[in-house]
């Protein structure tokens, strides 16, 4: 998990008279009444009693989150989760924060963190009700930032604020080291993190404050990437090798060279092809996929090339062929490793010409069409047993994309299924449809064999299982944490070949479904064909 993964509809359960984080009874209270009592407590205790109160109190809520995030999320390393503290900050509307810099070592527990604050509600409420300070008023977000890296680290880490917007800068900055990197400069900043001098003067008030906690409006900033495209576009990317997938795709679209994709099932080949036709000088032209596996000779032939009323039996009327309704597009061949010899003899040409001859017909029709083909064969090992023809793989691999598998981009799983959320929650009438933040490491921790495809099967399953609008574990598909957990429970994926973790996910799921092949193909997210040449290579 990292930091920016964090999504506040995840952490949060909510109900009528009841918010929790994680088991943590929260109350939603406004920023104005927090600066209402720092003036009453400045005028009646005093500015130094009143800031160690608000320090104290955000000391005490974020070793609570961070506590908190201990607990719920498995970290990819110890900055993550220490970032993490911002984050929450963020998307609970208390600040825009923002990590400048982080450098904490656990052996010598140096520690040394910079923070950026943008439109601190703590800040502008101060200067709204008390006006501007020649001091520095974040007195709860240093708090809170202290006993949230204290708590992470283990160690004594003290937050000290430096530039505020209360003294008219234009955002607040805060520095974090841990008491002996500070030295004598933190001496007269600790009584502030203390409470011996005040316990008389505010146990009315401590009492009170300690079933509040800092919680806001919904502000989340949005992650990543965002594509203005219908529906079966990307989305947020994260992960670098798809990052690359889409950089070299983009700038291939412009040109009309044939591009090979190629990639296991599921992982979204057509719509990668789709993404490199939108972008193209032809993306007004029309964009037509086929299956090339899905037909035999003779009526791919005719789908592809057309025919002649008469040419066959059956063929009562005269017919446009694909490679002519794509004209002036794009033509996308998917599963082209799949065609037999003869028919790659016929498509060779085509390609070689730019001409197309119907069925029952002499004459030749010339077209103007960019070829995109796909595959999840190695086409390279078919030309060297002679299942491919050799110049056919020249003239379609121009340029070659391969997309890699899921399992290879656990950073894009977590955007992914949300955007399925948001997908299904539309299609299904859901509008409340989330997820349960146990989910993530389930999600992230299976290998996905089926890919994209199987994902967004089992966000479907898990949707309409579920009876409240919140996925939990149980309503995903037992192929996927049951997977999940063998993986965690045996060892790391980067141990096993990846074809004995197919097989062992395979065999798994075949006994999770009592051997019935139809099922587990389901399961899956793959074909009864693609399962059954799977079993067959075991």
């Amino acid at each position: 998990m990292k930091a920016k993964d964090l999504k506040l509809s995840e952490l949060m359960d909510i109900s009528d008279g009841r918010l929790e984080l994680k088991g943590r009874r929260l109350v939603i209270h406004s920023m104005n009444a927090f600066a209402q009592l720092r003036r009453d407590l400045i005028e009646n205790i005093g500015w130094e009693e009143a800031r160690r109160i608000f320090t104290r109190f955000g000391f005490f809520s974020g070793q609570a989150d961070a506590a908190a995030m201990k607990r719920i999320f498995k970290w990819d390393g110890p900055d993550e989760l220490i970032k993490a503290g911002a984050r929450l900050h963020s998307i609970f509307g208390v600040t825009k924060s923002s990590v400048e810099s982080l450098s904490f070592s656990a052996e010598t527990g140096v520690f040394s963190m910079e923070l950026v604050w943008r439109s601190s509600g703590e800040a502008e409420e101060h200067v709204s009700e008390i006006g501007k300070s020649k001091e520095p008023v974040c007195w709860m977000l240093a708090g809170y930032a202290s006993g949230y890296a204290s708590l992470c680290t283990g160690i004594n880490i003290y937050f000290v604020e430096d530039k505020c917007v209360a003294m008219g800068g234009q955002y607040c900055r805060a520095a974090g080291k841990d008491e002996k990197s500070w030295g004598n400069g933190i001496k007269k900043f600790l009584p502030y993190f203390q409470a011996e001098d005040i316990k008389s003067k505010v146990q009315f008030l401590t009492k009170e404050l300690k079933q509040k906690t800092l919680l806001l409006e919904q502000q989340e900033e949005k992650l990543g990437r965002l594509e203005k495209a219908p529906q079966d576009a990307f989305i947020e990317v994260h992960s670098k090798s798809f990052q690359k997938v889409l950089d070299t795709s983009y700038r291939v679209a412009r040109f009309d060279s044939s591009v090979l994709i190629t990639g296991e099932t599921g992982t979204g080949k057509e719509i990668l092809a789709r993404y490199i036709h939108r972008n193209s000088m032809r993306s007004a032209g029309p964009f037509i996929a086929v299956n090339c596996a899905a037909l035999p000779d003779t009526l791919l032939e005719s789908e592809l090339f057309g025919h002649r009323s008469g040419a066959f039996t059956g063929a009562v009327n005269d017919r446009t062929g694909l490679f002519e309704e794509a004209d002036k597009g794009t033509i996308f061949l998917d599963e082209i490793g799949d065609i037999s010899p003869a028919m790659q003899m016929k498509l060779l040409r085509v390609l070689q010409e730019k001409e197309i001859t119907r069925l029952g017909e002499n004459s030749v029709r010339k077209i103007d069409v960019r070829v995109i083909a796909a595959t999840n064969r190695n086409l390279s090992e078919y030309v060297s047993s002679g299942k491919f023809r050799e110049d056919l793989l020249y003239r379609i691999r121009v340029i070659e994309i391969q997309i890699p598998p899921l399992r290879e981009r656990i950073d894009d799983i977590l955007p992914l299924s949300r955007f399925f959320i948001k997908k299904f929650s539309k299609k299904l009438k859901l509008p409340d449809l989330r997820f349960d933040s146990a989910c993530v490491d389930i999600l992230q921790g299976y290998f996905w064999p089926g890919n994209i495809r199987e994902l967004e099967n089992a966000i479907e399953r898990a949707a309409v299982l579920t009876n409240d609008g919140v996925i939990r574990p149980e309503h995903l598909p037992l192929s996927i944490t049951h997977g999940a957990s063998i993986l965690n429970a045996k060892s790391s994926p980067l141990s096993i070949p990846l074809s004995q973790l197919e097989k062992n996910h395979i065999k798994a799921v075949l006994d999770l479904c009592g051997g019935n092949k139809t099922k587990a193909s389901k399961a899956l997210g793959i074909s009864q064909a693609t399962l059954w040449r799977k079993l067959k290579s075991k």
